[in-house]
């Protein structure tokens, strides 16, 4: 919110509904909300679902982190975006790819990676 303003929720649920969502009230601004930890919420399952498969995951949480936040950044603006209500595509500018992709990287990637390295369970090491 800081980064990208208040109407984050907003343009969220404009995905789902279309433009008219910037026209929305309060309920419209509590579905952006709800479909952006959703959102969340499945980027994070992903990362775990692959790390149960992949160890690696886990043993290089920084990097491993760093490129998925990328990945999903990059997901989010050549996959969902255009399929979305918005019909979103670029061109993008230099500045906002890299804002994207560096809060992408360090507020979505790391926190994923380090918290399923934390908190998944191990099978083969016997801790949390």
């Amino acid at each position: 919110m800081i980064q990208f303003g208040t109407r984050v929720p907003l343009m969220v649920a404009a995905g789902l509904v279309g433009p008219q969502a910037f026209r929305g009230g309060a309920g419209t601004y509590l579905l952006g909300v709800f479909l952006h930890f959703s959102i969340a919420f499945a980027v994070a399952a992903v990362f775990y679902a692959a790390s149960r498969r992949l160890a690696f995951l886990t043993e290089h949480a920084l990097i491993c982190g760093l490129f998925y936040g990328a990945a999903v950044e990059e997901v989010m603006n050549l996959v969902v975006l255009p399929l979305s209500a918005l019909h979103a595509r670029g061109p993008y500018t230099l500045h906002s790819l890299l804002d994207g992709l560096l809060v992408h990287m360090i507020v979505i990637g790391l926190p994923i990676s380090f918290s399923v390295r934390r908190f998944a369970r191990n099978p083969g090491a016997g801790r949390f």
